[in-house]
């Protein structure tokens, strides 16, 4: 039985679908600090294993956020248009359609596009953490997970989109428009949907246009302390990006890539 499990079952005890007291190896605030004008995001958290729902449940209500459950995707979407969350963590093996789905149903909802989604899951290899990305996840944590680290992942998910715009200006370059004030990317004058951290990413290419960029310097720019994005995870992204801004992805104008070094923004003459 792993970690996560374990400590679910110290909870299982508890009355009610949300709400349980402390266990052993939870997440636990310090007491003395004062709640008062903490944000109280709304995570929607998708998991069909009652005692891991209710551990994720505890940790982050203890951590400050408002948490709502779904043993399925059947009603989140729904419910999500009702009352707009912060956040997805979503459970990629799940009754019916799986997290992946649910993933492709949200990025495909304008008004929930851009919410970031954390993928939770047992599936550990290389090509779903590499699916999780392509499918647009800004996070991938594989159980059994800490209770600290999961709080400290969607934490760090939710500063990607609390930062405070580097150019509050629009960046109009050749036939884009990056509004960094409302997160939108335009496309000659159309909209394009992205995801937080694509968004992030073409920003920072396009905020040091001309400048070649290493995978690790975006890395440290825009990802930080997310744990399981790797130098290589930013091909991902870029290809994403290539497929969403230029005419053609194969022939980019935009987005160039220096064999063996990284990549750097220009705007096509």
């Amino acid at each position: 039985m792993g970690l996560a499990q374990e400590e679910a079952l110290r909870c299982k005890s508890i009355s009610g679908p949300v709400t349980m007291h402390s266990s052993i190896g939870s997440y636990e605030s310090p007491r003395d600090m004062s709640m008062a004008g903490v944000s109280r995001h709304l995570v929607f958290v998708v998991e069909d294993e009652e005692d891991i729902a209710r551990l994720i449940s505890h940790n982050l209500q203890t951590a400050g956020f408002e948490v709502q459950s779904f043993v399925s995707g059947a009603s989140v979407i729904s419910e999500a248009l009702r009352e707009m969350p912060s956040l997805f963590l979503l459970d990629v093996m799940l009754p019916g359609a799986d997290g992946f789905d649910l993933c492709r149903q949200i990025r495909q909802t304008p008004t929930l596009s851009s919410t970031p989604i954390i993928f939770l899951t047992a599936k550990t290899t290389e090509a779903d953490r590499v699916k999780g990305l392509e499918m647009g996840g800004d996070d991938y944590i594989t159980k059994p997970f800490s209770p600290r680290e999961l709080v400290a992942r969607v934490r760090s998910v939710l500063r990607g989109v609390r930062q405070a715009p580097v150019t509050p200006e629009v960046l109009r370059l050749g036939d884009l428009a990056i509004d960094a004030s409302s997160m939108t990317v335009q496309v000659q004058g159309r909209a394009i949907l992205t995801t937080v951290r694509e968004f992030r990413l073409l920003e920072y290419l396009a905020t040091h246009c001309g400048r070649v960029l290493t995978r690790d310097q975006l890395l440290d720019a825009v990802w930080k302390e997310t744990p399981f994005v790797t130098p290589r995870s930013i091909d991902v992204y870029v290809r994403r990006l290539r497929e969403k801004i230029e005419v053609d992805p194969r022939h980019p104008k935009y987005l160039k890539t220096l064999r063996g070094i990284g990549y750097r923004f220009e705007v096509p003459k």
